[in-house]
């Protein structure tokens, strides 16, 4: 699987934190995150695939991470590979009630995209367009993303573009509305119809063949991540094989995890979108006095160093711990 020389599970070891993350409300069904810190001959990268994954999927997460540990990044002047110094993000708003979305999106200051989470189970569809519509009426200049995670049947899925065309929301796309790569390349079809175009996220980075939405043909662009997908290099190369436009986001990281999304993102050809990398804002607290939030909707290129003190601070329990470096050497012995 790795494309460089494994260090020793020693040095891994060495090294390792295992915190949590506090969250100021609740996101993707969790209201904390837990994740593993380590350093290398680079800097420190996070790994941090959510609890349910299996080993396998988590082993593709810890390839990627030892990899950002060793690289060095450099500009492509200097025969490196980023092409920028910062990277426009977008807000992400989790599915809040509509009287909560300004304060919500707050902490993202000032943005020209927001990502709206739609489709969350104990929801309806009424919540969600009263969601969307909240942020239209207090942002009316925003570009919309929608972002079902898979949540909406076929049916559903083109009824919401279709209401989004009527009410004349300025969408920007539609992120993964349906499960499956058939799905998506049905709704796809309608939605282009009326304008919208469709994203394809879970159906690049959870299957066994990221190229196979591209050669289905069901998706108008990509969202990529680079833990799930192996690692920086590896997701370039699958966003150049699949000859698409590509939006980096995060996966939840801490802003050591962030970091390694912002190296992607500045390593990708024209046309760059904004990308989905200020979720720091969605935490209470970071492992770092300096976070990765955006500034003027804007994230710098940099690495990030953990706070020792912070890292004491969110310290995970001795048992949480002991499960994530067991959990680390399984996945090692599969790399």
């Amino acid at each position: 699987m790795p494309t460089f020389a494994l260090p020793p599970l020693a040095d891994l070891l060495a090294s390792a934190c295992v915190v949590q993350l506090p969250m100021k409300q609740r996101f993707r069904g969790i209201t904390s995150r837990e994740i593993l810190l380590f350093e290398g001959p680079a800097g420190w990268a996070e790994w941090s695939p959510f609890l349910e994954y299996e080993d396998a999927e988590a082993a593709v997460w810890l390839a990627a991470a030892i990899e950002y540990s060793q690289t060095e990044y450099r500009a492509v002047t200097d025969g490196g590979t980023l092409r920028r110094s910062s990277v426009a993000v977008n807000a992400t708003l989790p599915a809040v009630s509509a009287e909560n979305v300004a304060a919500a999106l707050e902490p993202f200051g000032r943005f020209e995209t927001v990502k709206i989470k739609v489709a969350e189970a104990g929801q309806t569809m009424q919540d969600d367009l009263d969601r969307i519509f909240a942020v239209v009426r207090h942002y009316p200049d925003a570009k919309i993303r929608l972002d079902a995670n898979g949540g909406y049947s076929v049916d559903q899925a083109v009824a919401m573009a279709n209401a989004m065309v009527e009410a004349g929301v300025r969408l920007d796309y539609f992120e993964q509305p349906v499960k499956t790569i058939a799905e998506l390349a049905e709704v796809r079809i309608k939605a282009n119809r009326v304008g919208v175009r469709v994203a394809a996220d879970e159906s690049v980075r959870k299957v066994s063949d990221p190229l196979a939405v591209a050669l289905a043909g069901a998706a108008d662009l990509l969202v990529i991540k680079a833990a799930p997908l192996g690692g920086v290099g590896r997701a370039s190369e699958i966003v150049a094989e699949a000859g698409l436009p590509a939006v980096v986001s995060s996966a939840l990281e801490s802003s050591v995890g962030i970091s390694m999304g912002v190296h992607l993102a500045a390593s990708l050809p024209e046309p760059i979108f904004d990308s989905g990398l200020a979720t720091v804002a969605l935490f209470e607290k970071d492992v770092t006095a300096e976070p990765l939030v955006a500034k003027d909707g804007r994230l710098p290129v940099r690495r990030v160093t953990p706070d020792a003190n912070r890292l004491v601070e969110l310290a995970a329990s001795p048992e949480r711990t002991a499960w994530w470096l067991a959990r680390l050497e399984r996945c090692y012995a599969l790399l």
